[in-house]
């Protein structure tokens, strides 16, 4: 099958042959593979694992979210709002974020931009933790 994935600032791949991708869709996780049926979801934070060939390891990233579209030509479209190598996270990094944004958030005014950025923030934090198999 084909993978394109994207972020608004950048093509991760276009047009490369992997074996199967498994997308973080809102309904549930599921797997793709050549000659899947055609299907449009919208996507959750979470993991998006590419399986290259049957003897790699997949290759995994975290995303906060998004669309894919899988067409009846074995070709799918992933565009993420955000996507990094799930090895690139940092764990201590995830905890101080979510700190920051628990104390930006309590002192926030109610119902502020200011609390509500922090709310994203918070939990953006918790989605990447849960992607290491941490808990905050």
């Amino acid at each position: 099958m084909t993978l394109n994935l994207n972020v608004p600032h950048m093509s991760i791949y276009s047009g490369k042959s992997v074996d199967k991708v498994i997308i973080p869709g809102v309904e549930g996780e599921y797997g793709v593979t050549e000659g899947h049926t055609p299907i449009i979801s919208q996507l959750k934070p979470g993991v998006l694992s590419i399986v290259h060939d049957a003897t790699s390891e997949p290759e995994k990233y975290f995303i906060t979210g998004g669309f894919a579209l899988t067409h009846d030509t074995s070709v799918t479209d992933v565009s993420a709002f955000e996507a990094v190598k799930l090895d690139d996270l940092d764990a201590d990094a995830i905890k101080s974020g979510y700190a920051s944004a628990q104390s930006a958030f309590a002192s926030a005014t109610a119902g502020s931009v200011e609390q509500a950025t922090a709310q994203i923030e918070m939990e953006t934090s918790k989605d990447m933790a849960l992607a290491l198999g941490m808990t905050l």
